[in-house]
Formats: structure tokens, C-alpha cells, sequence
């Protein structure tokens, strides 16, 4: 029904604007060497991928706004005409997208290059607290997508190499004449990844604890890259609320594993994860999900090497509080 409504919204919305439309697939067919590639991304980690690796050839715009979380982000018809009328579209495609199969629909027959930045990186499994959530979601925010997978791959470093590659090479079909540019923007941006997934390595090897608590289970890929374990009061849906036997389970686990400090997300608000804060006792520390930006990170001009540097030394932080 989801992907329905939006077929037809948007398929209003292209008559309406159809002379318009016409005319920014000719504009596109005949572009200049100085207009840039026009992309739209999902996630805020896309987008700073894209930047880095197009520079100045790329006009980058991520449609989920500042603050908000694209499990629940929801496209008007305004944006879906945007990006029929870009040169890219590029979604993560592990299921965190809800809205993806209906804008992949809407302009596959547009000159717009449809880009699954997932495309052959290996990804881990649903947490197992998270299965039962998980299948009642699949209709509808995972429609398309693999079901059974943790969407969250962006927070590994070393998995995001991956996620860069295929950037670059999207950028390289639409553009051959800058490949030796893109070639080089991403040699750097790989080399940047690769340094901080040795020091999120190094942080988790010297820890006192491996047992860190967290508003909603999007770390799964920390525990398999690192050997951490999270304990998620949410499932992978930070909307999704545990029960009242869950609840009494985590606080249970975090007394036993002695947890001083419970970690909030910057574009997250759990009602839950704030009583198991009180009943814990605990200290609060900010663990970034790299999914969208606040505007104070937009003010400080943070991008996923810095943002994942945060994030270590809170986890150091975190885990060394014994």
C-alpha cells in the first residue's frame, strides 16, 4: 500500500510537471563540462562519501533532513521529482530505507543512475533480541530489501571501503573523463577509513569491558568487527519498545556487568532507555549513529572521520569506567 501511494502521488506529480521534466532530460543528455553531477543519497554517510570522492564535480544533497531517522523518513512527491530530475540516486540498501522501492520505481524509467552502495559488502545477521520486531517490520520498512540482515553497515569503517567503491565507480560510468580524479579523492578517503578502523580496533583490544548499553540495537557490526557487545533496550527500530520482561532482563545484565554510563543517539528520543537510566543510576554519554546530522555538527563541520572518532572516545570512555 506504502509503495502504491507514492507510485501514484508521484506519477501526479510528473504530469503536472511533464513539460518541465522533458526538459531536464534533454538539459541532462547535453551537459556542459562545467555543470556538476546532481546526486541525491539517503544517509548522511552517503552523502559525505560522495562529496569527498566527487569533490567539485558533484552537487551532493541527502533528502533525510538534519535530525531526523531514516528508518521512519517518509519522501514528499516534491523530492521524488527531484531526483528523477538528478543524475543519481544513491541508497544504502540493507533495509533501512523504507521509502527506496517506491522512488526506484518512480524514476526507473528517468535518465537517473539508481546506485546500491550495499552492493557486495558482507553483512551480519539481525541481532537476535531484534528477530521478532524485525519480522513484523518486513512488509513495510524493509519491503525489496534482504529481511534477515542488520542494515546498520555504515558504522563499520572497514565495511565502508566498500560502500566508497561503489560510489566511485557510479561517479566514473556517469563521468569517464574524471576518473583519475575520482581515483584519487577515494584513494584518500579509503586510507582515512582504514586508520580509523584500526584505532576503533586498538580502542576495543585495550578496553577493561567489552559490555556497553545503547538506546536501540544499531551496533551490531561493532560486535562483529571488535568483538563489543551491545545490550540494546531498543530493537533495530529505535521506535520499537521491549517489554516489560525485556526491560527487567537488560537492567538485570547491566547491573551484572557493573555499567556506569547508558548511551544516548543524537537523533534519537527513547522514553525507555530514560527509566532504565534512572533505575540504573547511570551517567549518559552521546554515541553517534552517523545516519543524519544535527545542526551543531553542521555548524562544525563534522563528516564521518571526525564523527567516528567521537564515537571511539566515547566508547573509550564508555567501557574503561570501572
Amino acid at each position: 500500500m506504502f509503495k502504491s501511494m507514492w507510485l501514484i502521488l508521484f506519477a501526479i506529480g510528473i504530469l503536472a510537471l511533464g513539460g518541465c521534466s522533458q526538459a531536464a532530460q534533454e538539459d541532462k543528455s547535453i551537459q556542459t563540462a562545467d555543470e556538476k553531477i546532481k546526486i541525491y543519497t539517503t544517509i548522511f554517510p552517503l552523502q559525505n562519501f560522495s562529496e569527498k570522492i566527487g569533490g567539485e564535480f558533484v552537487e551532493v544533497e541527502n533528502i533525510v533532513p538534519a535530525g531526523s531517522d531514516a528508518h521512519s523518513f517518509e519522501p514528499t512527491t516534491k523530492t521524488m521529482v527531484q531526483i528523477a530530475e538528478g543524475d543519481a540516486f544513491i541508497y544504502l540498501g540493507t533495509g533501512i530505507e523504507g521509502f527506496t522501492d517506491a522512488v526506484i520505481s518512480a524514476v526507473k524509467n528517468e535518465d537517473t543512475a539508481i546506485v546500491k552502495a550495499s552492493e557486495g559488502t558482507p553483512l551480519i545477521g539481525v541481532p537476535e533480541s531484534s528477530e521478532d520486531e524485525h519480522e513484523e517490520e518486513n512488509d513495510e520498512e524493509h519491503a525489496g530489501e534482504d529481511g534477515d540482515v542488520d542494515p546498520h553497515v555504515w558504522l563499520d569503517p572497514g565495511r565502508s571501503v566498500q560502500l566508497a567503491e561503489n560510489i566511485k565507480n557510479a561517479l566514473i560510468k556517469i563521468d569517464p573523463s574524471q576518473q583519475d580524479y575520482f581515483e584519487k579523492n577515494y584513494q584518500a578517503l579509503k586510507d582515512n577509513l582504514e586508520k580509523v578502523d584500526s584505532k576503533f580496533e586498538s580502542m576495543a583490544n585495550e578496553a577493561q569491558t567489552k559490555t556497553f548499553i545503547v538506546a536501540h540495537s544499531a551496533y551490531g557490526y561493532w560486535e562483529d568487527a571488535y568483538g563489543l557487545k551491545q545490550i540494546g533496550i531498543s530493537g533495530l527500530s529505535p521506535s520499537a519498545e521491549p517489554s516489560q520482561k525485556q526491560l527487567e532482563e537488560i537492567v538485570k545484565t547491566a547491573e551484572n556487568a557493573e555499567l556506569k554510563y547508558i548511551l544516548f543517539e543524537q537523533n534519537v528520543e527513547n522514553r525507555v532507555a530514560e527509566v532504565i537510566k534512572r533505575e540504573l543510576g547511570a551517567d549518559t554519554l552521546t554515541l553517534h549513529n552517523l545516519e543524519s546530522l544535527t545542526e551543531e555538527d553542521i555548524q562544525n563541520n563534522e563528516d564521518y572521520i571526525s564523527l567516528m572518532n567521537k564515537n571511539i572516545e566515547t566508547l573509550k570512555q564508555a567501557l574503561n569506567s570501572k
